[in-house]
């Protein structure tokens, strides 16, 4: 199956007001290409030094999601070239983007990721830890906080559909409150094994990358 015949597959099965994020990491620009041509606007991207790479060289037009772990020491080379931060998961982050947003007047819209599943290899922050990390986004100038991300340990189905149904409810949550510089926009959750449970469970953001491009060899990268 090509690329387009996956995304056109994808596109026909999800909501509306679901948005595609084609997790691009490791591919090739043709195969981008690919994707693009059959609609895709949206692309996400793990390593700074990757997304900034690609974005000089690909359209215009696409909107870059960063979605790996961000390190403080690479913020300073993706101010205005992301259209969304999905990544967020610390204070010391935070106030990193803050002060590099702030010295070129620009705004970063990010998102909270949340490690629901509480699973040592992932990262994103643990729910006792949020409250302190709201705190800190109220106080920014820079930094817009637009939703919640997370990404799931390897579990059951049961399970997931579990920790889907928690981050929604969180977000349900948040969504009622009122707070300066953050609102509940965008629930980035589900990838390619799993998207379609997390669709049911509330996300309005899935990414996804093998779904699309098919398995990665690595021994070409």
């Amino acid at each position: 199956m090509s690329i387009e015949e996956r995304v056109n597959n994808i596109i026909n099965e999800i909501p509306e007001n679901v948005t595609l994020v084609a997790v691009s990491k490791t591919r090739s620009l043709d195969e981008m290409e690919e994707a693009y041509n059959a609609g895709i606007r949206d692309f996400g991207e793990n390593k700074v030094q990757e997304l900034i790479e690609k974005e000089e060289k690909f359209h215009k037009d696409v909107k870059w999601h960063l979605i790996g772990h961000l390190q403080t020491n690479k913020v300073k080379y993706i101010v205005d070239k992301v259209y969304l931060i999905h990544s967020l998961d610390s204070i010391k982050l935070l106030d990193e983007i803050e002060k590099r947003y702030s010295q070129k007047g620009k705004i970063a819209n990010a998102l909270i990721q949340i490690n629901i599943g509480r699973d040592p290899n992932k990262t994103g922050i643990l729910l006792e830890e949020l409250d302190d990390l709201i705190e800190a986004c109220e106080k920014c100038n820079n930094v817009k906080i637009r939703g919640l991300m997370t990404v799931l340990p390897k579990e059951s189905e049961e399970k997931c559909r579990k920790y889907f149904n928690n981050m929604k409810k969180l977000y349900d949550l948040l969504s009622k409150k009122s707070y300066n510089n953050i609102t509940m926009e965008y629930l980035s959750m589900g990838m390619t094994g799993d998207y379609k449970i997390a669709i049911e469970e509330g996300a309005n953001i899935i990414r996804i990358g093998e779904g699309i491009f098919g398995k990665r060899i690595y021994n070409n990268i």
